[in-house]
């Protein structure tokens, strides 16, 4: 029996109004709406999520999803313990999820906004068959295959005497932070979104680009007016 089949799976979508480089990132005109519509639209268009959980600290985030998600969200007002740039994320879904019902979960970030629909059902397709051997847990990478050096200027995935191709190096993986899925019984285990053995679920690097700086925010907007053109 599989997962995607019979049951819908709750999306988390944390969001704090305050942002540290890019200013009201959250709540910041992207494409002539604020930038977390662009992702929750991807939400809502899966095929498998029931709701989408919006935990925030901020009226203005609040009153904007109420006033255009109001049936497909549940709000959670983020109390003081848990605000702040500090915070680890995994606190955040111990809150939400202690204070929800259902078994699976899906969190992501707003400022992931080049996430297709189609990718959102493809990974949770992929967490059910995954639970089936004996995986756990899934979260999203982006596939590099350079050459890569530590701080220290050593070769971490290749040998500088031998200039083989980059297609041919061992690939090596990043958390790119835009896809993880789990369970309850898995995230209590550990108290963290990614369980004891989770699967690695790659998607294409175009749909990875996370807002963390000012030109992170030009970029994505220019990708993605050049996606939605008609």
């Amino acid at each position: 029996m599989t997962l995607y089949g019979h049951m819908k799976i709750i999306a988390l979508l944390p969001m704090k109004g305050h942002s540290e480089r890019v200013t009201n990132k959250n709540m910041r005109d992207f494409c002539g709406r604020p930038l977390y519509h662009a992702v929750m639209e991807s939400l809502l268009q899966s095929k498998y999520i029931s709701n989408v959980v919006i935990n925030t600290d901020s009226n203005e985030i609040k009153k904007d999803a109420l006033r255009f998600f109001k049936d497909d969200i549940v709000i959670h007002d983020r109390p003081e313990s848990i605000q702040g740039d500090f915070v680890s994320m995994n606190r955040i879904i111990y809150y939400d999820i202690e204070r929800l019902e259902g078994d699976y979960f899906l969190q992501t970030h707003s400022t992931n906004p080049l996430l297709k629909s189609k990718t959102i059902d493809r990974a949770i397709e992929r967490y059910s068959s995954a639970l089936t051997e004996g995986y756990d847990s899934l979260f999203s990478v982006t596939r590099f295959q350079t050459r890569l050096y530590d701080s220290n200027g050593r070769a971490i995935n290749h040998n500088p005497g031998e200039l083989i191709r980059t297609q041919d190096l061992p690939p090596v993986y990043e958390e790119n932070s835009c896809l993880y899925i789990f369970s309850r019984k898995s995230f209590w285990k550990k108290k963290r979104r990614i369980g004891e053995n989770p699967f690695m679920f790659e998607i294409p690097r175009e749909e990875a680009w996370d807002i963390d700086e000012e030109i992170d925010f030009e970029i994505a907007e220019f990708f993605y007016k050049k996606l939605h053109a008609d």
